[in-house]
């Protein structure tokens, strides 16, 4: 039996968005799927993404607009939108 999928739209900022080449785009995931396997699934989708996986170890979440402390317990349900908040430095 195939595994669901559902759709989610992830915005790329910054340092995530050169890597990938790409400002936002809508990316299949596990029904179910928590936040925190989201990195995962974006390095794999986006194999030539130079530090891809590290940009997003050091970036936070968003999701809906709202900030997320503990991604491990958000489950995604398909529709939300996802930002990827790199860290800035400015003076």
């Amino acid at each position: 039996m195939a595994e669901e999928h559902v759709q989610v739209n992830v915005l790329y900022f910054a340092a995530a968005s050169t890597a990938t080449g790409l400002d936002h785009e809508q990316v299949p995931v596990p029904a179910n799927c928590r936040l925190s396997s989201l990195g995962d699934l974006l390095v794999a989708r986006h194999p030539k993404a130079a530090n891809l996986r590290e940009i997003l170890a050091g970036s936070k979440w968003s999701v809906d607009a709202e900030m997320v402390d503990s991604p491990d317990a958000v489950v995604l349900q398909g529709g939300e939108e996802i930002a990827v908040i790199c860290p800035v430095s400015g003076g």
